[in-house]
């Protein structure tokens, strides 16, 4: 699997001699577990096996729940209330799920800027970056349809909005709202639809995780020094890495374990925090509500989106060299889905040869200020597009496109580095130097 030399599974018994010819599952199971990782990880390498346990999560507690739900905009309402009433226990199984997209939103924004911060998309791992980037995607379009399915309020004129925006695009928007909607609004045709998607891509992003571990099992993991394992020979690859069993995975297991707690915690006392209270009334089509709100993890990407109207210079620059083909809403369309594109570009649009923001003392400063711009568009997503809150989203995400398509590519040529270890060994020993001659104790360095 990965290149970095290691031992390899030897069967023992005739039994085992047998399946290995035949189906070399304990040896993929023994090299997925014995895999050399680099020894200096610290506590932000944890979020893989969140992101794991909550996919499984919401797949299993999915299952449930879809045996339950009724797919009709006139049962689908009453059907969640039945769920939450009259079903054993299926009040906890629908919070798990509903709080569990959080937990996996939480988990991947913190996944992918410890990405961005220490430069694990660059090569040769950009096609694990991509492909990552891909499960985001996914992750977002099950959201969004898992959000529609219990039929409140804020679902409705959700996917309303939503839905709408496609048909900004000129030519054939209105045809692709036509064939998402099933019809010309949104209504039975559309729960349906959603329904088979939202069970549907949960197994496709499944897939794509093994793909995704995989390819970084290929490459090897990042570190936060940004070094890579020493490949020569066994023994100095045993000087970089520990296997990934046991060290890691007590290691992740104990964070995992810290994570549930504040998460049940949630599920069990306040589980509709996150949520917003108008979905808690039916869907009516003739009652939009005051101001319509998608979930948390949406909103910096809906700030966006709503930043760039008429009035803004570049909108009608776009729409005056286009002969209004691009307007407003189109011209928003492209910038939301653009915020995501620059991140999936980051491997390219990264110029700077060192890889770990640690060493990079200039683009510390640029990276927590795109932290800050990420709350911000956050917080602004959230607000009513009136008054003051329009300029913020208009400077927060000019920020944001700033920062990968300038600010990158400048610091790659103006930025001076700070010295880098020579080896994950040398990082590893001047963070632990008692621990130098053990090389069997658990790592945790944290920065």
């Amino acid at each position: 699997m990965s290149g970095i030399p290691h031992d390899h599974y030897e069967p023992k018994s005739g039994f085992e001699k047998w399946l290995h010819r035949r189906l070399p599952i304990a040896s993929l199971a023994y090299d997925t577990l014995m895999i050399p990782t680099p020894k200096n990880l610290n506590w932000m390498w944890i979020w893989g096996i969140v992101l794991t346990f909550c996919l499984a999560l919401q797949i299993i507690t999915g299952i449930v729940l879809v045996m339950h739900y009724t797919p009709h905009v006139d049962m689908a309402f009453s059907s969640v209330e039945h769920i939450m009433r009259n079903v054993n226990g299926g009040w906890a199984i629908r919070y798990l799920h509903m709080n569990g997209a959080s937990l996996f939103f939480v988990a991947v924004y913190l996944h992918i800027f410890r990405g961005l911060y220490y430069g694990s998309y660059k090569a040769p791992r950009e096609v694990t970056w991509i492909i990552g980037m891909l499960i985001y995607l996914l992750m977002m379009g099950t959201a969004f349809m898992g959000y529609v399915l219990p039929w409140g309020q804020m679902s409705f004129w959700g996917a309303t909005v939503i839905t709408g925006l496609f048909g900004a695009i000129p030519g054939i928007g209105e045809a692709i709202q036509t064939w998402l909607l099933g019809g010309p609004a949104v209504g039975n045709a559309t729960l349906n639809r959603f329904l088979s998607l939202h069970y549907l891509l949960p197994f496709i992003i499944a897939a794509l995780v093994a793909v995704h571990i995989w390819a970084f099992h290929t490459t090897g993991n990042n570190n936060p020094t940004g070094v890579e394992v020493r490949r020569k020979s066994k023994a100095e690859a045993e000087k970089d890495t520990l296997p990934f069993w046991p060290y890691f995975v007590i290691k992740d297991l104990f964070a995992l374990a810290v994570i549930l707690l504040v998460f049940f915690a949630i599920v069990g006392f306040m589980p509709n925090y996150l949520g917003h209270p108008d979905n808690y009334i039916e869907a009516d089509p003739l009652v939009t509500p005051a101001h319509i709100v998608p979930e948390w993890y949406f909103l910096p990407f809906y700030a966006i989106l709503r930043a760039f109207d008429d009035s803004v210079w570049i909108v009608q620059f776009a729409g005056f060299i286009t002969g209004g083909i691009i307007d407003a809403k189109f011209f928003g369309v492209l910038a939301m889905f653009g915020s995501i594109l620059v991140m999936a570009l980051a491997p390219w649009l990264d110029t700077s040869s060192v890889r770990s923001g640690r060493y990079r003392p200039m683009f510390k400063w640029w990276f927590w200020l795109l932290i800050v711009d990420f709350m911000v568009l956050m917080w602004v997503g959230a607000m009513p597009a009136e008054g003051i809150y329009p300029y913020i989203a208009l400077i927060g995400s000019a920020y944001w496109f700033g920062y990968f398509l300038v600010i990158l590519p400048l610091l790659g040529v103006i930025e001076k580095p700070l010295p880098q270890p020579a080896t994950i060994e040398e990082d590893f020993n001047a963070h632990y130097p008692e621990k130098s001659e053990t090389a069997g104790t658990t790592p945790t360095p944290a920065e």
